[in-house]
């Protein structure tokens, strides 16, 4: 018999840390291999964390609700020798990948949290992991400073608690004296003057007194997500919306003639999300600033389009999985991989990866008979596409003989758009764009 120590995974390029939701085996439980022995949550998706050996569960390590990062052992498995060395291999995380993600997540821009051991003033190496270190960069706290911090972890180390409290607490002493200043600047009848760089106070929800009868329901933690990270995109970019009008008539009967035989051919429904997806792919290439993302004052415009599409979640909640290098794929090929992920976004069965690396957004709020919304951008990305109900409208087409009066199908396109980086100018030509390719489609495609 041996002990094989299983470890939580690395679950894409930018998770550290993940939430343990709920353990589906308890110690003295037998394990299959492949039989799911927790599930966790990340800030992307929640997914199951398989066995990699047949064995029976000793220990666990963490509780539900924990917090745990990348690289740590969360569980010993009793197993066959053999067993466990052949799958140790593959599965764990070794100290070298721990380092990586240190260096992913703290820059060499940030030398004083360039490494995850830090020497105080009295000579002593404290360890701080690169979660902890990726809060202290992004909230601008120094190494003098985090040296001070008290840890609550093990052996006093300093967690991601202490760093949410720390920052808590400066927030409001940082309140205290702003509403301290203003109190003496009103008293002294003076007129402040707001600087345009000062920092933004945290958004605190008001108390309503409400009446009537009425049901009380928690947000469940992907409502808060959501809610989050729409609040934060609304704050930090300056939305603008373009709308066009498309003429979609030969698509419409196109995809009605062809989807039959498409589906024999492919094994696929086609809807109407590839023709959108296509389009936007094309656009973006000969638009390459909408493709792009914001670093500080830095515009970084990316060599590869990977498409993220909005999917509908039997909650009601809205997932967006991302097709990778979706200008090397051809309809048939957006349609099976847009199909593929719809499929295992509704089965819960997403991973983490399968939402990284957008570089641009398109929504079917057609779907849900919407004419138009006004999206919001996926951060860091700098634009979102929202696409509206196909109906039958009569239209004013001009011919040989005149102008006359017919049924087309048409739709609206909303453009969402950061306007620190795309001026009304691009961001309505790139929309306009979309629409031409979608009204130029040809009725002789061959599938």
């Amino acid at each position: 018999m041996a002990t094989f120590e299983l470890v939580m995974p690395k679950m894409g390029e930018s998770i550290i840390e993940a939430t343990i939701l709920n353990w589906s085996k308890q110690v003295g439980d037998d394990i299959a291999q492949d039989e799911t022995i927790l599930e966790i949550a990340t800030d992307k998706v929640d997914s199951e964390l398989p066995s990699p050996v047949d064995g029976k569960l000793l220990e666990m390590r963490f509780n539900e609700g924990d917090v745990v990062a990348v690289g740590t052992v969360i569980a010993l498995i009793e197993t066959e020798a053999v067993q466990a060395e052949e799958a140790a291999l593959p599965v764990q995380i070794t100290e070298a990948a721990t380092s990586e993600t240190v260096a992913e997540v703290v820059p060499a821009t940030s030398p004083a949290l360039a490494t995850s051991t830090l020497t105080n003033s009295n000579g002593n190496t404290r360890f701080f992991s690169p979660l902890v270190l990726n809060i202290a960069r992004k909230e601008g706290i120094d190494r003098q400073v985090l040296e001070t911090l008290s840890g609550t972890g093990r052996e006093g180390r300093v967690t991601k608690k202490d760093m949410l409290a720390f920052i808590k607490q400066r927030e409001a002493v940082s309140i205290s004296k702003e509403a301290a200043l203003e109190t003496v600047q009103i008293q002294s009848s003076s007129v402040a003057t707001v600087s345009p760089t000062k920092a933004r106070r945290p958004i605190t929800q008001k108390s309503f007194t409400h009446s009537g009868s009425y049901e009380i329901v928690e947000m469940s933690r992907m409502r808060k997500m959501i809610a989050e990270n729409m609040l934060y995109s609304t704050q930090v970019s300056a939305h603008v919306t373009s709308f066009v009008e498309a003429d979609v008539t030969a698509i419409v009967k196109w995809r009605l003639r062809m989807k039959e035989k498409f589906q024999q051919q492919y094994g696929e429904k086609l809807t109407f999300t590839p023709f959108f997806a296509q389009a936007v792919v094309k656009a973006l290439r000969e638009h390459p600033t909408v493709n792009s993302s914001v670093d500080g004052n830095n515009i970084l415009i990316k060599k590869e389009i990977n498409l993220g599409v909005a999917v509908a979640l039997p909650t009601d909640n809205l997932i967006v999985p991302v097709v990778k290098q979706a200008d090397h794929l051809s309809l048939a090929g957006l349609a099976a991989a847009i199909s593929e992920l719809a499929r295992r976004a509704r089965e819960n069965k997403l991973k983490p990866s399968d939402l990284e690396g957008g570089t641009y957004t398109l929504s079917n709020v057609g779907t849900f008979g919407n004419v138009m919304g006004t999206p919001i951008i996926m951060q860091p990305q700098v634009a979102i596409l929202a696409v509206g109900a196909i109906r039958k409208l009569p239209a004013v087409l001009e011919t040989a003989e005149g102008d006359v009066i017919a049924i087309r199908h048409k739709m609206f396109l909303s453009h969402s758009y950061d306007h620190r980086v795309i001026d009304g100018a691009l961001g309505g030509k790139f929309v306009r764009r979309v629409a031409d390719l979608l009204e130029s489609w040809d009725p002789d495609t061959e599938i």
